[in-house]
């Protein structure tokens, strides 16, 4: 995360999960034995014994013929609560993973200790289940759910060249392909604008935006409208960071 921010990242997103004991630990995989040396669900542990861990272990680059980090992340898997202490005025996007209503409930637990002005730079996606409590308890952060997001989406799609905006599109963000997002009435920048007066970030993912499909090459960069106002979704900020700053 940080690596991510020194190369220019505006928000970072990261994965966010409830633990036995009812923290919120920051780990991508539902199954320790993916990238750790522990195994069975992350959910079926407290934090202490998460901490335990080598988050490290599993990773490789060559089809398993080196494991460069095994030993090295001992302990390293952090908390929600830890992240937010590491980056107090950063952009977050946070994603809860298992999308369940119990993990939006703790979390919109955890982030209602925060100052509003900390909420005002997060935002959270998941499961329309875990979603529900957020939008309840705390209104003003911008929740979206796929389902949300493909109901908002078809209303604008039909009723936007009216300058009409969903409820499901307001205080919350539309993440769109590449591909289809010549479709949405008032492409480029009367759409950005229309969606910002309502607080919701527009946020642009690169073809059909399978898997999370980014602008990852300094080539992809050239097919982004010119002046383009929202948000782009990269997986390698280290590689066209440098030219996204030149632009600027």
């Amino acid at each position: 995360m940080a690596a991510a921010f020194a190369h220019g990242a505006d928000i970072v997103e990261l994965d966010v999960q409830l633990t036995a004991d009812g923290h919120l630990a920051v780990f991508h995989d539902a199954l320790l034995e993916y990238r750790t040396d522990g195994s069975g669900p992350l959910r079926a542990h407290t934090l202490a014994q998460l901490k335990q861990l080598d988050v490290g272990f599993g990773y490789t680059a060559d089809g398993g013929k080196t494991y460069p980090f095994r030993g090295k992340g001992v302990g390293l898997m952090p908390s929600l609560a830890e992240v937010l202490e590491r980056f107090p005025e950063q952009e977050l996007l946070l994603d809860v993973k298992r999308g369940e209503v119990e993990e939006g409930e703790a979390l919109a637990a955890f982030l209602a200790q925060l100052p509003p002005g900390r909420l005002e730079r997060l935002a959270a996606d998941g499961g329309e289940a875990a979603m529900q409590p957020l939008r309840r308890a705390l209104p003003s952060l911008r929740v979206m759910s796929r389902r949300s997001l493909m109901r908002g989406a078809l209303l604008y799609l039909a009723l936007g060249w009216s300058g009409y905006v969903p409820e499901d599109c307001r205080g919350s963000e539309l993440r769109i392909p590449l591909r289809l997002a010549p479709l949405f009435w008032g492409w480029p920048h009367r759409l950005v604008a229309r969606m910002d007066a309502v607080g919701t970030r527009v946020i642009l993912v690169a073809g059909e935006g399978r898997w999370s499909e980014g602008f990852d090459t300094i080539d992809s960069l050239q097919t982004i409208p010119a002046g383009f106002a929202g948000v782009i979704w990269t997986n390698r900020i280290d590689r066209i960071g440098s030219a996204l700053k030149q632009a600027r």
